[in-house]
């Protein structure tokens, strides 16, 4: 039953991200400078014990630490969002490769558990869109 509440999450987070990315998309093509490389949509899932019970302070630092990693990485790695649960944190990341994913893991000191890469995406939207 807990692997299928995960399935399910997970399949959770990818729709929301669609939603993240569109507007990620649409920040990045109003901005001065627009990335021109190809970049992947990630779903990592991170093995974290306790996770849920991080204080507010320790959810700041992580994030901090996240953020100076990513700077110090370049462009070619962005971090859209995370959704913190019981034991595990997981997070939505936009990547050239996986293998950068691995990096900001490693630089980081945040395990990446499991690192998936997103085929496609689906919304609500999806139900009524024409197709050709």
């Amino acid at each position: 039953m807990k692997s299928i509440t995960n399935r399910i999450f997970i399949f959770a987070i990818i729709i929301f991200a669609g939603y993240a990315s569109k507007a990620q998309t649409n920040a990045s093509t109003n901005s001065k400078t627009i990335n021109h490389t190809t970049m992947k949509t990630y779903l990592i899932e991170r093995d974290i014990p306790n996770a849920g019970k991080l204080t507010p302070q320790q959810l700041k630092a992580i994030s901090q630490k996240s953020c100076n990693v990513l700077k110090e990485m370049g462009p070619q790695i962005e971090w859209i969002q995370s959704y913190v649960t019981g034991d595990k944190i997981f997070c939505v990341y936009k990547a050239e490769n996986e293998d950068l994913i691995r990096e900001h893991a490693k630089k980081g000191g945040f395990p990446a558990t499991t690192i998936i890469e997103v085929s496609t995406q689906i919304s609500p939207a999806t139900a009524t869109a024409k197709i050709n």
